[in-house]
């Protein structure tokens, strides 16, 4: 006679999630987004787009004057860049790195305090993303207030020109 264990069969994996420093937990920050789509392609292809920052502008409207400090093209383990988004000039440093599965950075600007984190997980038809953002600030509960959805059409437009980079191939080498 065959026993079996209580509760699911074969048993649920834990799925993966955001890495929140604790004063941005979702429940927490007073404005909080989150997007994810689905991408036909192996992550480290997407990985490789994601963190060529340098080329943001190129694929996502949203993103300019990406500059890496020490010149890079590529955001790194501890990585400091400069940019802007959402009309805000940002400062930011990447706090979490772990090729091709986990991004994250802080940003602060005027008005704002940011965690923005990536999160890609394989699956059978390539990879799940998903990205997530908390804030803080006047400025971010200004903008959250006015206008709701833009962090988050920002975000999908932003996952949307990821995939379709992604799906054309790896960024040129530098």
């Amino acid at each position: 006679m065959r026993y079996r264990l209580a509760g699911p069969w074969p048993p649920v994996q834990p799925q993966p999630s955001i890495r929140w420093p604790p004063k941005f937990a979702p429940d927490r920050a007073p404005v909080h987004v989150r997007n994810e789509i689905d991408i036909p392609v192996a992550r480290a292809q997407v990985w490789a787009w994601l963190v060529r920052a340098t080329l943001w502008p190129t694929w996502y409207s949203n993103a300019s004057h990406v500059q890496i400090d020490g010149g890079g093209p590529d955001l790194g383990p501890g990585t400091e860049f400069q940019w802007r988004t959402f009309s805000a000039s940002l400062r930011s440093k990447v706090q979490e790195f772990v090729t091709p599965e986990r991004l994250a950075w802080d940003a602060q600007g005027s008005g704002v305090d940011v965690y923005h984190a990536w999160l890609i997980i394989p699956t059978a038809a390539g990879c799940h993303v998903l990205t997530e953002e908390s804030q803080y600030g006047s400025l971010a509960r200004l903008d959250h207030a006015l206008r709701p959805e833009r962090m988050f059409q920002g975000h999908q437009r932003w996952l949307q020109g990821l995939k379709e980079k992604a799906i054309s191939g790896l960024p040129p080498s530098v």
